[in-house]
């Protein structure tokens, strides 16, 4: 009798440890880091591409007044550092292809100052981006046109909101200039593909079928 409750108190505590750890492991997990990727990531994110199914939520970059650096221009935009990022990122989706693409950005200046470095235009100003919570899959599932792809320039706290509603509750929080990729099908079944850093796109798209 004595051994059967050891035996059982054993597997009791065995249990509960992998509760434990599974649990940590659920509650820590953030989106796959796609560079530096594999041939596989790539060409399964390029394809998606191609198909106009994509949206991306990216981060703006260097805040200026979070930083010593010095500002690009208003002290509630970005800095030069973040500046020259932003353009680095931007040459990493005109190598994907910007022609089946609609941008929208945050009115936020920092928001603003990143999506025009990324793309040499203003983008269309959205509430929403800013604003974001509860409704922020949805909204984004909305601005989804059929067949082209969505490039949306936003904030941590908006990023953190959508990883939260797709899965993602408990996720690290974005860095600046981070691009989080989500596969979106005709039907408005989502999919988040994972997330590119700011230094990562020439790892991501080292893929000799991405020029």
């Amino acid at each position: 009798m004595t051994s059967r409750l050891i035996k059982l108190a054993s597997l009791s505590a065995a249990l509960v440890v992998v509760a434990l750890v599974s649990g940590f492991a659920l509650w820590s997990r953030s989106p796959a880091n796609l560079g530096p990727a594999n041939s596989e990531d790539a060409t399964q994110l390029l394809r998606h591409w191609q198909a106009g199914e994509v949206v991306v939520l990216v981060r703006h970059t260097e805040r200026c007044d979070r930083s010593s650096n010095p500002c690009f221009g208003p002290a509630d935009g970005i800095t030069q550092v973040g500046n020259d990022a932003a353009i680095a990122v931007g040459q990493g989706f005109n190598r994907l292809g910007m022609a089946q693409a609609d941008v929208l950005s945050s009115p936020v200046t920092r928001t603003a100052q990143t999506s025009h470095a990324m793309f040499g235009k203003d983008a269309m100003a959205q509430d929403w981006l800013a604003t974001c919570g509860k409704t922020l899959r949805n909204d984004v599932v909305a601005h989804k046109r059929a067949h082209q792809n969505l490039v949306l320039v936003t904030h941590s706290g908006c990023i953190s909101d959508f990883e939260a509603q797709t899965g993602y509750p408990h996720a690290a929080t974005s860095e600046y200039g981070s691009s989080l990729f989500v596969h979106i099908d005709v039907n408005g079944q989502l999919k988040i593909l994972g997330i590119v850093k700011a230094n990562d796109w020439n790892a991501l798209l080292q893929d000799s079928s991405v020029q």
